[in-house]
């Protein structure tokens, strides 16, 4: 059965003016209120009236990139470079590849590029995809790590089909690509090899004692991440003990008191491995404080190489990912103006990037 307008405003008690107003952004609604519309649209996947086929040729000039958090460079970075590649028209057809170009747009003209933030919330990251795919997104770039979650990813999946059934194009940035959902394009990093080159250049320094610093559990790329620094452990005899591994966020204050909990455990420790730069900083830090010297003491690297990363003292250690790059590329697949990799997946490289705050341990 079609869900109506006036289901939408049953469930979210209000009227159907309400919900419309909400939906099209033409009439200043309480922030109550609007949280209640949007959650209603996402439980009932409101969308459209009248079936997607449709609306093949509909789309309009919005383009969605969505990112956990703007502040991060990480997601600025990406965010930024997908931007640079949105305005103007589409790719002619002789630039397409029919099996894997989804979708059209209005010929010519500008592109309206909107960045949503989800603030990492799941529930936001779909309710972003209800809302674009009601405005008829041109196209549609989700980035960095996905939530390990059955049910989330399985709601993921419907709303990138239902996106690419509408006309939108569909390009994952740093995520993995979603089998069930082999319409979306998917320029994925490689974590887990970076994770493992990482850990394989402190190993091969002479260090043994190594704590890591993961990044939220429930992310592919906290995941993707630690398997590479466990892989490397593995492969070179390495003890994982489990007291060396601290959970964490992918923040400064995180590194900070993760890195403190790891000395308390284990004092002896002659390295450290951050889940990305921005937690390496919060682990130098509380090393300092400690009183340790990098790298005297204790080495520390981190991941992404985000800019700050050579200006720091010392220059921190990290695993390259080329983050406008692949912004850049995504926005051009996600215009038509480059055709999708074979298969519809690329594999980004992580590339090992060895600074001063990584030496040999002293004994």
């Amino acid at each position: 059965m079609t869900v109506t307008l006036a289901d939408v405003a049953a469930r979210a008690q209000v009227s159907p003016a309400t919900v419309s107003r909400v939906l099209n952004g033409n009439y200043p609604v309480a922030a109550s209120t609007r949280e209640r519309v949007l959650q209603a649209v996402d439980e009932l996947d409101y969308v459209l009236n009248g079936p997607a086929s449709s609306l093949a040729a509909a789309t309009s000039d919005l383009v969605g990139i969505l990112v956990n958090d703007i502040a991060d460079p990480f997601f600025g970075i990406m965010a930024s470079a997908i931007q640079s590649e949105i305005g103007g028209p589409f790719g002619s057809a002789s630039h397409r590849q029919p099996s894997k170009v989804i979708g059209g747009g209005r010929a010519g003209g500008e592109r309206l590029a909107v960045v949503c933030n989800t603030g990492g919330s799941p529930e936001r990251e779909l309710t972003y995809l209800t809302l674009l795919q009601r405005q008829r997104a041109a196209a549609v770039v989700l980035t960095g790590g996905a939530v390990e979650d059955a049910a989330h990813g399985a709601a993921v999946a419907t709303k990138l089909r239902r996106l690419a059934e509408a006309g939108t194009r569909v390009v994952l940035c740093g995520r993995p690509p979603v089998p069930e959902a082999p319409e979306a394009i998917a320029l994925t990093f490689d974590n887990r090899g970076g994770g493992q080159r990482l850990t394989e250049h402190l190993i091969g320094l002479g260090h043994r004692r190594i704590g890591y610093i993961t990044g939220p559990e429930e992310r592919t790329t906290t995941r993707h991440r630690l398997e590479g620094h466990q892989d490397a452990l593995a492969a070179h005899g390495v003890e994982d003990d489990p007291k060396r591994t601290v959970r964490g966020s992918y923040d400064r204050r995180s590194g900070y008191e993760a890195t403190l909990e790891l000395l308390r455990r284990e004092p002896t420790l002659t390295a450290v491995v951050a889940a990305n730069d921005t937690v390496a900083l919060g682990a130098c830090a509380a090393l300092r404080d400690a009183g340790l010297d990098i790298p005297g003491d204790v080495s520390v690297a981190g991941f992404d190489d985000l800019p700050f990363s050579i200006d720091v003292v010392p220059a921190l250690t990290t695993v390259r990912l080329p983050l406008a790059e692949a912004g850049a590329r995504a926005g051009r697949i996600a215009m038509g103006r480059e055709e999708p990799p074979p298969g519809g997946v690329a594999v980004v490289p992580a590339d090992l990037t060895i600074r001063a705050s990584t030496t040999a341990p002293r004994s």
